[in-house]
C-alpha cells in the first residue's frame, strides 16, 4: 500500500511518499480502507522522536482516519464490512489502510463526508475525556480555552458551548480571536496584545473561571492558576512552551482548593479508549447528526503532500484541521 514513511526524525523533509505492507487486524481490530486522515500536534511530535509510538503500535504516523471497513479480526462482530467509520488510531494513520481496534470506531455522522469524519476522533476523544470527564466541566461553569483555534480549541469551544458553559479564548491575533467568538466563545483575548490572567479577572469580576483547559506549558502556568476560581480545575495536555516551572507557589492550590491534573491519549487501554467513544456516540454525536458542533476544516492536502502539511501545522497559521486525503 501507499504510505507516508519517515526518513529518521527531523523537519518536515524527512516525510515521503513509498510504500509499506498493508496491515492485518489482530484480534478486535478492523481493517480500515483509508480516504482521509488527520494531521495532528502528536503527529509532529512523533516526526520530530519526541513521542515515540508504543511498543504494539504500527510505526507509521497518523491517530484518526476515516474509511471504510475491509476486513475484520478474530472476535470483532461490531462492525461489518462495508461499514463506514472513523477512528483513534494507535498509529499508522497516514496510509492507504489503517487497523484500528473496533472500540474506537465510530459511524459517520449523518451528512458527513470521508474528510469530516475523520477530523474528529483525536480532538473529540481528548476534549471529551479532558474537559468533561477529567476537568468536570458542568453547565453553567466557566472555561478557559488556550489556542482556541487549533483543532482542539474549536472542538473545546463549540462542545462546552453546547452543553451550556460560557467559554473564554486566547488566540494569536484579532482575527483568530474573532473566530472564536464566531465559534462560540464570550470573549476572546488575544494573548500577543493583552495579559490573559488580567483580562479575565476583568471578564469574570475577579472571580476566575471553572476549568482552564492548556497546552502551552509552563510559561502559562502560574497564570493559569491565578486564573481559577475556588474549586478550579487546570487541565494540562501537552507543554508545547515547555514542561518545568522553575519556581511556584503551592499555598494558592491547596487554600482554594484547585485541581492541577492531566492525561495523554495515546498510551490508554483499548477498553479506556472504547469507553470514551460510547461517551461520544451517546452524548456528542446526537449533536453532529443535527448539524451542530461540526469539525473546521482549514485545508486539505494529498497523502503525498504530508510534508506540506506538516509545515502548516508548524507555521501555526490554521484555524482548525489540516486533513490529508488518500
Amino acid at each position: 500500500m501507499r504510505a507516508i514513511l519517515a526518513d529518521g526524525v527531523g523537519g518536515p523533509e524527512v516525510l515521503r511518499i513509498g510504500r509499506a505492507d498493508t496491515p492485518r487486524p489482530r484480534a478486535g481490530e478492523v481493517l480500515i480502507r483509508v480516504e482521509a486522515a488527520g494531521v495532528n500536534r502528536p503527529d509532529v511530535s512523533q516526526r520530530k522522536g519526541a513521542y515515540p509510538p508504543p511498543p504494539d503500535a504500527s510505526p507509521l504516523i497518523g491517530l484518526e482516519v476515516a474509511g471504510e471497513v475491509v476486513a475484520l479480526g478474530e472476535g470483532a462482530g461490531r462492525w461489518r464490512v462495508g461499514d463506514r467509520v472513523c477512528a483513534l488510531t494507535n498509529g499508522g494513520g497516514y496510509a492507504e489502510y489503517c487497523a484500528a481496534p473496533e472500540g474506537q470506531c465510530l459511524r459517520w455522522p449523518a451528512g458527513y463526508d470521508a474528510i469530516r469524519a475523520a477530523a474528529l476522533p483525536e480532538n473529540h476523544f481528548t476534549v471529551w475525556s479532558n474537559v468533561f470527564e477529567i476537568g468536570r466541566l458542568a453547565p453553567g461553569e466557566t472555561l478557559l480555552v488556550h489556542g482556541g483555534t487549533s483543532g482542539i480549541g474549536v472542538t473545546a469551544i463549540q462542545l462546552a458551548r453546547a452543553f451550556g458553559s460560557r467559554v473564554y479564548a486566547t488566540a494569536g491575533n484579532t482575527e483568530k480571536c474573532a473566530r472564536c467568538v464566531e465559534l462560540g466563545a464570550d470573549a476572546a483575548i488575544d494573548y500577543r496584545a493583552e495579559d490573559f490572567e488580567a483580562r479575565i479577572g476583568e471578564l469574570t469580576g475577579k472571580r476566575g473561571v471553572d476549568v482552564v483547559l492548556d497546552m502551552v506549558g509552563a510559561p502559562y502556568f502560574p497564570r493559569n492558576v491565578r486564573s481559577l476560581a475556588f474549586g478550579g480545575r487546570l487541565v494540562q495536555i501537552a507543554f508545547l512552551q515547555g514542561a518545568k516551572v522553575a519556581e511556584f507557589d503551592l499555598a494558592p492550590i491547596m487554600v482554594r482548593r484547585l485541581t492541577v491534573t492531566g492525561s495523554t491519549m495515546r498510551p490508554r487501554s483499548a477498553a479506556e479508549k472504547a469507553a470514551l467513544a460510547v461517551a461520544l456516540h451517546d452524548r456528542v454525536w446526537p449533536l453532529l447528526d443535527a448539524g451542530r458542533c461540526g469539525p473546521v476544516i482549514h485545508a486539505v492536502f494529498d497523502l503525498a503532500e504530508a510534508s506540506h502539511a506538516h509545515r502548516l501545522m508548524e507555521a501555526s497559521t490554521h484555524v482548525g484541521k489540516i486533513m490529508l486525503r488518500t
